[in-house]
């Protein structure tokens, strides 16, 4: 039993968790003030998550599923310059030429793309040249950006194009700050599948002494009943979201039960050691191939000493695994079978997005902690309609053969995270941030 201070830790941290929860659902709905700032800010974050890296860390790939440092940085520059300087700066003029091929990342109705699983092999163009992209780029978008809230004339300043688009300007500019955003959580998920595949066993950063010092208590797990009803899902209103949250539609969910918090390692532990890997029963046809091949008998990172201790790689290098942190980088095949095991099953989306919204308070880690795999196959909303040109292709040509994650994970940006926001994700993928959250018959 937890004494009386434990007790008090948990509730504290429980409080803590609704008011960062609650903060989140409503940070999207506010002014984000000069979007000059806000340029800067996004761009020396991505910065930022680079720094502690070496030459030699930006430049490898892990596997085909993730890309370099370096190719992350480059992209996220080539968004802005292809899809808003080509378009609205006068006199424009590409950095370099083939920067349009190699940078590309999957977008048919721009042009030709270097193979995604060879990102590696792009040694050149070196780790310098990129950041004399970056700043260049970095130059010309503010002078656009500054031009409009310096509400100076359009033909006066010399961007008659900026002008006559000013609406799409700034739809577009959002967009490429969001982008850069996700790629900042794959920067850093990326380069953690990096370091883990060293036999030394790396740290990306030196663990602060907050964490050094305050172990997370055990937290009980409740079940919240909800009723049936018809539900509302999706984004409305004001704020940016992605086109694949909308349109808000109505969804008929039957009563279920919803986990207060998500699966924490501990229990993982327990179904490891109860033999989950070895029991065919619990797992998808297809999940047990996959794990039978890899002869995977614990999750990613994941160490067992002779002594059968364990051990997990954290972005601070090898630790010992802390038995009530939620449990992280598991596959959905992984998720589903634990969900058997444990008499419960996934929430479906409709059901993760109505409980996040109503059980503010009640509910913990809903967002910051890990992305939770749902059981919706990752398909378009009724009404959903795909932008026009190659930007229409961010999303839509996506949803196939993939599952719905909700939330958000700690390498979440905070300010990009949303109640409605859809990550998708293939069933095998395991080196993102995912975790469990459980649901029941209600």
């Amino acid at each position: 039993m937890r004494n009386e201070t434990g007790v008090a830790d948990a509730a504290m941290d429980a409080a803590i968790d609704a008011v960062i929860d609650a903060a989140i659902q409503e940070v999207n709905h506010r002014a984000h003030g000069r979007m000059s700032d806000r340029f800067r800010r996004v761009r020396r974050q991505s910065q930022a998550i680079a720094e502690p890296l070496s030459v030699e860390d930006c430049c490898v790939q892990s596997m085909p599923d993730a890309s370099p440092i370096k190719w992350h940085l480059a992209h996220a520059t080539w968004f802005f310059e292809t899809f808003i300087l080509e378009r609205f700066e006068d006199g424009f003029r590409a950095f370099h030429p083939q920067f349009r091929m190699l940078y590309n990342s999957y977008y048919e109705g721009v042009g030709d793309k270097f193979p995604r699983p060879q990102r590696g092999l792009l040694t050149r163009p070196s780790l310098d040249e990129v950041q004399a992209y970056r700043a260049d780029i970095d130059h010309r978008m503010l002078l656009l950006i500054d031009a409009l809230e310096a509400g100076e004339d359009a033909a006066s300043a010399g961007h008659q194009r900026l002008h006559a688009h000013l609406a799409e300007f700034m739809e577009l500019l959002e967009l490429g700050l969001q982008h850069e955003q996700q790629h900042q959580e794959l920067m850093l998920t990326d380069i953690k599948h990096l370091l883990s595949l060293n036999p030394l066993k790396p740290a990306y950063q030196e663990m602060p002494e907050s964490l050094r010092i305050a172990a997370p208590v055990q937290l009980p797990l409740d079940w919240h009943r909800i009723g049936a009803g018809v539900v509302e899902i999706g984004h409305a209103g004001p704020g940016f979201c992605f086109d694949n949250e909308k349109p808000r539609h109505r969804q008929f969910v039957e009563a279920y039960q919803c986990a207060s918090r998500l699966v924490n390692n501990a229990e993982y532990r327990a179904f490891i050691e109860a033999g989950g890997y070895r029991d065919a029963s619990l797992w998808l046809s297809e999940g047990w191939e996959w794990k039978r091949q890899l002869k995977l008998e614990y999750p990613i990172y994941w160490q067992c000493d002779e002594a059968g201790g364990w051990r997990e790689f954290t972005e601070y290098g090898l630790q010992p695994l802390e038995p009530y942190r939620a449990a992280v980088h598991l596959s959905y095949y992984e998720a589903d079978a634990y969900a058997r095991w444990a008499g419960a099953r996934l929430l479906t989306e409709a059901e993760w997005e109505h409980a996040a919204g109503r059980l503010q308070g009640r509910g913990r880690e809903f967002f910051g902690v890990a992305w939770q795999w749902t059981s919706s196959s990752y398909a378009p909303y009724a009404g959903y309609v795909a932008p026009a040109g190659a930007v229409g292709e961010y999303n839509g040509k996506f949803m196939v053969n993939q599952y719905v994650l909700r939330g958000s994970s700690s390498a979440t940006p905070l300010n990009h995270a949303r109640l409605t926001y859809r990550n998708f994700f293939p069933a095998y993928a395991r080196w993102q941030a995912t975790g469990i959250r459980l649901a029941r018959a209600g």
